[in-house]
């Protein structure tokens, strides 16, 4: 490593903005050269139609590389099956994330959630760049640690760019939904998000010991202890947290652009005003997220057109759709076609959260199970299996 005295500098620099509440992880973030888990990286092309990305490879250590790393920044390591370490300069992939060095925020902030102390024996669920793993060795002894990613180039290139800095915790290229390293882990930390919570997980964690995850496809993040009943309590905490799914492949399946392409102009097999005004899903994401959960795996998209016309589209993959259009000025507009109705069940759920006095999503509590896990609303007037 060239330049030591610049990349401990902005370190600490970073550990000052980001450890302000998690001060016990003040040293661990200063320690950490991040800039060496991450020497390139994507960024997404402006304006680009295709979804594109384009590499970022700065000289090693140098400010550039410096400013980026130490930023409280998500940076995009792999687009689609393309990894920035081995793909060409001018290679521009197309698609979505499918690996990245979370913000260290973030991650600091889960790991104060986490509550690890020395000594604990903790599972980090999503090995990534290896940036999590090397906060907790350093903090918690490398001995203590087990990381864990689908992607074994991953597992390599973040095993080998540890041990440059002497950090060596255990680590291991498997599917985390299925069966585990170990068991008897006193904490499991995911940077990906899960549905269903995987039930080796539940199984792996010792009574007393504390999981925390988020809800694919949601940004919700739960805290949950695990109890001498085998079923781990816990709730959503107030900070909302956005990561990956798990995945099997290499990628993500692909956007239901067909389905798409049908719902953009058809007229429908019904159409009908809508129940009120257009919801923004963008901006009113509790209700987006409260309809994920209800109704799962329906893909939303938006557009603003220049007549300031809003237009929703809910998609499945068994081709039912739906298009609502609100005007500028007026009431909105619902086309729908499909085997399903997507426009009604989102309608569903949020009258039924209004009569749910729209409670807070941080209010629901957790109860997580090798024999079901549920999120549970105020009251008990929903029960999502999650």
């Amino acid at each position: 490593m060239t330049n030591p005295e610049a990349w401990t500098d902005a370190a600490t620099a970073l550990a000052d903005k980001v450890t302000a509440n998690a001060t016990e992880w003040r040293d661990a973030v200063s320690a950490t050269p991040r800039h060496v888990l991450v020497p390139r990286w994507w960024e997404r092309i402006p304006n680009s139609p295709a979804e594109a990305w384009e590499m970022v490879a700065p000289d090693f250590a140098s400010k550039a590389h410096l400013s980026a790393a130490y930023s409280d920044a998500t940076l995009v390591t792999r687009v689609g099956p393309t990894h920035a370490d081995e793909a060409q300069p001018d290679e521009k992939p197309t698609g979505s994330p499918t690996s990245s060095s979370t913000l260290p925020g973030l991650i600091v902030s889960m790991l104060h959630r986490l509550d690890a102390r020395p000594g604990h024996k903790v599972l980090d669920v999503g090995t990534g760049s290896g940036y999590s793993a090397a906060l907790m060795g350093r903090r918690l002894g490398d001995e203590n640690v087990t990381s864990v990613d689908v992607d074994s180039y991953l597992v390599q290139a973040a095993r080998a760019r540890l041990a440059e800095f002497g950090r060596n915790p255990r680590m291991e290229a498997i599917d985390a939904t299925g069966e585990l390293p170990e068991s008897g882990y006193d904490r499991i930390m995911a940077t990906v998000s899960v549905r269903p919570v995987p039930k080796t997980w539940l199984r792996a964690l010792r009574p007393g010991g504390r999981l925390v995850t988020t809800i694919a496809h949601t940004a919700l993040l739960i805290t949950a202890d695990m109890g001498d009943d085998g079923i781990a309590r816990g709730s959503v905490q107030p900070d909302p947290a956005t990561f990956m799914e798990t995945r099997q492949e290499a990628d993500y399946p692909p956007k239901l652009n067909e389905v798409f392409a049908t719902a953009r102009e058809d007229e429908g097999d019904e159409v009908r005003a809508a129940d009120g005004p257009i919801p923004d899903l963008w901006q009113e994401w509790p209700l987006r997220w409260l309809f994920e959960l209800d109704t799962p795996g329906i893909e939303t998209r938006a557009a603003v057109y220049p007549d300031g016309k809003r237009c929703v589209w809910l998609l499945s993959a068994d081709g039912s759709w739906s298009r609502s259009e609100q005007p500028e000025s007026g009431s909105g507009t619902v086309h729908q076609g499909g085997a399903r109705r997507l426009w009604d069940d989102l309608e569903r759920v949020r009258r039924k959260w209004e009569e749910g006095n729209r409670f807070s999503l941080h209010s629901m509590t957790a109860e997580l199970s090798a024999d079901g896990s549920h999120l549970v609303a105020p009251g008990g007037a929903w029960r999502f299996a999650i």
